[in-house]
């Protein structure tokens, strides 16, 4: 049995796509989603231990107009708040924790938490970035991320940390434009110069000590015409087929992010855990625990990758992070998607970094090297001011629907019509 040790920071990391809810899309008690990890630190650990860190991420956190529209404070905040209290009262120890960052766009949210007896004390340097690769640059899909530095004990440069929460474009078969999807968060997802570095041009997220990667990725189940669960005649054959281990390892050769990553087209130097050993976590019946929606193929849509700068890219399947915990979480069904889970066990640092004053860097294989791209800021903001206002118009009409945007361009019409028939009106006759 792995016994993690006081010098592996523990990493806890949470996915969840509420499906465009808002305030309704989480449940007041997150205990089945946010503490497994807590009940795995405590069993692996030779005494109870909290996380370090905490990075809970959102995909469809509230209804699309409000998101494009900037409107997510207040349902940001409430998470803020509920999620903290969760894990400060799962705690073993009540350990208190410290909200290091957090940030949205549209409907992509990333709430990253430290330990405050530990990890919270020597964080520095913290950022934030997005960027949005739906159409026109716009923030219905992308990603967010933060980004830390934790000084050395000794007072060193210590290491950086990366957390990037995603949701990529969505269906099956629009496999390329995911993979353009990943390349492009690579390139425009920046972050300001590592310290120590030469260079005054930004960073990319692989410009790091430790990477995170995760949320709600669409990377679909796609099973060969051949293959005897395939087809929607079959699909009550396949979710049956998906209760056993077995037969689930057996399906995930044909899952859409195995096969890119084994071909390096895409989360390159990313691994990843054992998957499988979960039900898929999409597409599911509002309101059911374990049964899914015959329209689509389950699928293993929400996961959770990293990688540390002691992996060797030379050997892509084996990584440095032992994987506690991943899992799903079936009990939430105010969603299409299953909350997942995944508690960290990182390396311990090494005692000396390799220039005194630059924290040490992730080893990418050879020939993969993503630079920034020198116009990522015009593209965010591009799509940020089109979101807006596509996204205030949106608004305008849902409140003249009374919340419906159907009938709120009913409304309009109606409303268009009658002030058309009264501007054109004869005069009425006089008597």
């Amino acid at each position: 049995m792995f016994i993690e040790s006081k010098d592996r920071l523990l990493v806890q990391i949470a996915s969840y796509n509420t499906n465009l809810q808002g305030i309704w899309g989480l449940p007041q008690d997150l205990v089945d989603w946010l503490s497994p990890t807590l009940q795995v630190a405590n069993f692996l650990s030779r005494e109870p231990r909290a996380p370090d860190i905490v990075a809970v991420g959102f995909q469809e956190l509230l209804p699309l107009h409000l998101g494009l529209a900037g409107l997510s404070g207040s349902v940001l905040e409430s998470r803020n708040a509920l999620i903290l209290s969760q894990i400060e009262s799962s705690a073993p120890g009540k350990e208190k924790f410290t909200l290091l960052g957090k940030v949205v766009n549209g409907g992509v949210a990333l709430l990253v938490y430290g330990r405050d007896e530990g990890v919270a004390r020597r964080v520095c340097d913290v950022q934030t970035s997005w960027t949005g690769c739906g159409p026109l640059f716009m923030g219905n899909k992308g990603a967010v991320g933060v980004r830390f530095r934790v000084a050395g004990l000794d007072g060193g440069v210590g290491e950086v940390y990366t957390f990037v929460n995603a949701h990529l474009t969505a269906h099956e078969r629009f496999l390329r434009k995911r993979i353009q999807d990943y390349s492009y968060i690579a390139k425009t997802l920046l972050f300001t110069p590592l310290p120590g570095s030469p260079s005054s041009s930004p960073s990319t997220m692989y410009s790091t000590s430790h990477l995170f990667f995760f949320g709600d990725l669409n990377f679909r189940l796609a099973l060969p015409r051949s293959h005897p669960l395939a087809g929607s005649n079959n699909r009550g054959d396949l979710a049956a087929a998906l209760n056993n281990e077995e037969n689930r390892e057996g399906l995930k050769e044909f899952d859409q992010l195995t096969i890119e990553r084994r071909m390096k087209s895409v989360f390159v130097g990313l691994r990843e855990g054992e998957f499988w050993k979960f039900k898929c976590t999409y597409k599911y019946k509002l309101g059911e625990v374990d049964k899914y929606h015959s329209l689509r193929v389950p699928s293993w849509t929400d996961r959770i990758l990293y990688t540390t700068y002691t992996d060797d890219p030379d050997t892509p399947e084996e990584t440095n992070i032992h994987n506690l915990l991943y899992t799903s979480i079936p009990s939430y069904t105010t969603s299409d998607h299953k909350p997942i889970i995944s508690l960290l066990s990182l390396p311990p640092p090494l005692s000396t970094s390799p220039t005194p004053s630059t924290p040490p860097t992730l080893r990418l294989p050879s020939g993969y090297a993503p630079t920034p791209d020198p116009r990522a800021n015009f593209k965010r903001y591009t799509g940020r001011v089109i979101d807006r206002i596509i996204g205030y118009i949106w608004w305008i009409i849902c409140i003249i629907g009374l919340g419906s945007a159907t009938l709120g361009l009913v409304n309009i019409f109606i409303g268009l019509g009658v002030y058309t028939w009264w501007r054109t009106r004869p005069n009425a006759l006089p008597y």
